[in-house]
């Protein structure tokens, strides 16, 4: 009885809410925990006009995608948690406790929640999200909650008032929006052909049934 509902769970859309880990709930966290550091490690690179951003978010965005909520955010709690012990996990091979007193330490932070709200956004519906509803999930989560997380943050840290970190933040505005429009391509490639990467059965999206349904319908004609 319980491995009939432990099979249910994870093809109903209810996985991403269990709270017992399996060997392979454990192994997908650390490859995206892995993933987010690798692309820490080039550094910063500049873009439009030459504003530096890193490639770290764009792995926040993904891990929330596609592990879910629960595990998205566990994710980057095991990142930041292994950064914290002195390994060279963040940005720039930096790691230790001092990058966590910075004023980058409330967009790590962010990354978490970040997580999170990408994956409950994403995963909200049984039914195989689109591609509008992965945008709109890597732009909230992904760049909106990390925001409200980091600039107030950075505005502590840094002694600046509020509104100047506001406006000074919005340089890497341009840089997040590519990240999240890769994200979003990413996303959509791997719900359509490699749709097992999400460890759920997603029902067909609306569009689909409704094609579905008319198909019949103009054989009658």
């Amino acid at each position: 009885m319980a491995d009939r509902t432990q099979k249910q769970d994870s093809t109903d859309g209810t996985d991403g809410w269990r709270w017992s880990l399996d060997a392979q709930d454990i192994a997908r966290v650390a490859v995206f925990a892995a993933l987010v550091a690798a692309l820490g490690l080039p550094g910063s690179f500049n873009v439009f006009g030459g504003v530096p951003i890193t490639a770290q978010t764009f792995g926040v965005m993904l891990a929330g995608a596609v592990l879910g909520p629960r595990l998205g955010a566990l994710s980057m709690i095991v990142l930041l948690a292994l950064a914290a012990a002195g390994l060279p996990l963040l940005a720039g091979g930096r790691g230790g406790l001092s990058a966590f007193v910075g004023p980058s330490a409330g967009y790590m932070f962010g990354w978490i929640l970040g997580a999170f709200a990408v994956g409950l956004i994403v995963h909200a519906s049984t039914r195989k999200p689109s591609a509008l509803r992965v945008a709109l999930a890597a732009i909230i989560g992904g760049i909106l909650v990390i925001y409200a997380v980091g600039i107030p943050v950075q505005s502590l840290v840094t002694r600046l008032p509020l509104e100047q970190t506001v406006l000074a933040s919005l340089v890497f505005l341009p840089g997040d929006l590519l990240k999240a429009a890769l994200a979003t391509a990413v996303v959509a490639t791997l719900l359509r052909a490699y749709p097992r990467a999400f460890r759920r059965t997603w029902q067909p999206a609306r569009r689909s049934v409704r094609r579905a349904d008319a198909a019949p319908a103009q054989r009658q004609r």
